[in-house]
């Protein structure tokens, strides 16, 4: 039986998806739809307020400090990730040994486990009573309501972002230069820093902008394990479901306003790093 063949329009080239038109038309539809519908309801909605009530809204003690929680706990939990999920994707491309494809999974627990569960678990193991929490309470550390206790739930929500953007990268990275630096007589430290590391910098950069914007929203991990004290431990998002409980939407609007832009912005200089970083390499 002879295969069938497609024939291929003259002067144009063959596509199996719809031409651009249509695609581009789908596209901007859906994001429009899924993305950029919503967030603009919420700029509108901001918008009823007059600037003093924004202001007020948006400035007061109690959110400045859930704001400095929320970023800060945020860009932590992202620096640890970076330098600890680095290793874990470097452990997991360049070693072999038994039960590594159960680690392999494990990393994405995060994203399969429900972010309530995650929340009662962590709060179950380091409450002054829980099997770790006991054990550093005898050194004057607690973990659980208190700040420390948020760094640890989106440390653990924000880990498989990490891994699996830089994991890519280093399957790709080309062993040939690592060889040749050695052969050259350079010391495994100088391999990395200017070979591993331009390489990978990049694929971390984006790791952590994904691991960070997806812990300045978390809320389900967290509001166990934090304790949700005013002015110590209330996290952004906790707050704007507050502000909705109490019918003031367009308070709690306002203050997702501020969360957006200061998300987006991170996002923004991440982008920008990297676009930087590979004009770098691309000259070199």
């Amino acid at each position: 039986m002879s295969a069938v063949s497609i024939p291929k329009p003259q002067g144009a080239p063959f596509r199996v998806m719809p031409g651009f038109g249509l695609s581009l038309g789908f596209t901007i539809f859906y994001l429009g739809l899924i993305v950029l519908i919503p967030l603009s309801a919420v700029f509108l909605k901001t918008f009823t307020m007059t600037w003093e009530a924004f202001w007020s809204a948006v400035t007061s003690d109690r959110v400045v400090a859930s704001y400095k929680l929320s970023f800060g706990a945020s860009l932590i939990a992202a620096f640890i990730n970076v330098i600890f999920g680095g290793i874990v994707a470097w452990v997991l491309v360049r070693y072999k040994f038994p039960g590594k494809r159960f680690v392999d999974a494990l990393v994405d627990l995060p994203f399969a486990l429900p972010t309530a569960v995650a929340g009662i678990t962590l709060t179950a193991l380091y409450s002054t009573n829980g099997w770790i929490g006991k054990y550093l309470a005898e050194f004057g550390i607690k973990v659980a309501f208190t700040p420390l206790g948020v760094v640890v739930a989106l440390t653990f929500i924000g880990l498989p972002f990490v891994v699996r953007t830089v994991q890519p990268v280093l399957e790709e990275a080309e062993r040939e230069l690592e060889e040749a630096a050695v052969s050259l007589g350079a010391s495994s430290l100088q391999i990395f820093a200017r070979v591993v590391f331009p390489t990978i910098m990049p694929a971390l950069l984006t790791g952590f902008a994904l691991a960070f914007a997806r812990a300045t929203g978390e809320y389900g991990s967290v509001i166990f394990i934090a304790g949700n004290m005013p002015m110590v431990s209330e996290i952004t998002p906790l707050f704007i479901i507050t502000k909705l409980e109490q019918y003031d939407y367009a308070g709690a609007t306002a203050i997702a306003v501020v969360m957006l832009l200061a998300s987006f912005a991170m996002l923004l200089t991440i982008n920008l790093l990297q676009a930087w970083t590979r004009t770098r390499a691309g000259k070199k």
